[in-house]
């Protein structure tokens, strides 16, 4: 199902007849800095940086987790390998998780309380980025994209 359209240069303003040449490594970099953008931005306001509402998430989901599991569990998402462990180490020292002696995380009265605002927060972006485009769209956009990784990954040379 190849439109076998040559690739353009990326034109932000490409009318929708000409969008299936436009380059997916543009508009995907491009959607990516706008929503992390927006995220950080808007968590900046309730004092809470990105990481830190990872580190949140992971202890919160329980399991007992060190903060070598926190860390090893965020590499991929973190932007860089101190980011994670820097994280561990605010929420600590806000007391927001706490460590039992055998340095399983949890989080603490606090930490949930600061969660919940986190989540009601992302929640709230999730719908403003989200608004007009139904479910099924969004899905099918994100296995577009998953094909591109599978595409790429599967080539050789």
């Amino acid at each position: 199902m190849n439109s076998g359209a040559l690739p353009a240069t990326a034109d932000p303003s490409a009318a929708d007849d000409a969008l299936v040449a436009q380059p997916i490594g543009y508009w995907s970099g491009a959607v990516h800095k706008a929503v992390i953008k927006r995220l950080r931005d808007s968590m900046a306001g309730i004092d809470v940086t990105q990481p830190q509402w990872w580190t949140l998430t992971r202890v919160g989901a329980g399991g007992g987790l060190t903060r070598e599991d926190v860390v090893a569990q965020l590499a991929d998402v973190a932007d860089g390998p101190d980011e994670v462990p820097r994280a561990v180490d605010q929420l600590l020292h806000r007391g927001w998780i706490d460590a039992d002696e055998r340095g399983r995380l949890r989080l603490t009265d606090a930490g949930r309380a600061a969660q919940g605002r986190v989540r009601d927060l992302v929640a709230g972006l999730r719908a403003q980025i989200h608004q007009g485009i139904a479910d099924d769209e969004y899905v099918a956009a994100l296995k577009v994209m998953r094909r591109m990784i599978s595409n790429i990954d599967s080539m050789t040379g």
